[in-house]
């Protein structure tokens, strides 16, 4: 016989106690005492957030500042046409330094002067100021 079955011989058999004032714990409440837990809450948040890349934004050259001009100028001649284009633009993060460049492609319904927006059919706006690039499709003369 094994060693230790023998130092419990006198207990072995006897019944398993039970609170008379208290009720059984089930198996699963009982390990989930012994489950690990997030000891920092919200720490995996931060750790992801801090992994998430933003791009930082570029500050135009006078070239493309130029160029970014003349696409302009074309789309406010031809507003009256709805011209289709796609419009790169810098979107800020909300939560840290940086953004993301997006591209929306679309008829373009107006261009605001006095908002400093382009307004395309859909009613959707981007700020002038926040642009990178244009273009603009269907137009073989287009810049």
């Amino acid at each position: 016989m094994n060693r230790d079955i023998r130092d419990y011989r006198d207990i072995i058999d006897m019944p398993h106690h039970q609170s008379e004032t208290r009720p059984h714990m089930s198996n699963a409440d009982r390990a989930a005492q012994f489950s690990p837990f997030a000891a920092l809450t919200g720490y995996d948040d931060a750790v992801e957030e801090a992994a998430r890349l933003t791009d930082e934004r570029f500050e135009l050259s006078e070239y493309r500042a130029a160029v970014l001009s003349e696409k302009m100028d074309y789309l406010c001649k031809r507003i009256s046409e709805h011209p289709r284009a796609g419009i790169t633009y810098f979107v800020p993060d909300g939560r840290k330094e940086g953004g993301s460049y997006v591209t929306k492609t679309g008829r373009i319904r107006k261009i605001d002067g006095v908002k400093r927006v382009v307004v395309f059919d859909d009613k959707s706006a981007i700020a002038i100021e926040d642009i990178f690039d244009i273009e603009i499709e269907g137009d073989v003369h287009a810049l």
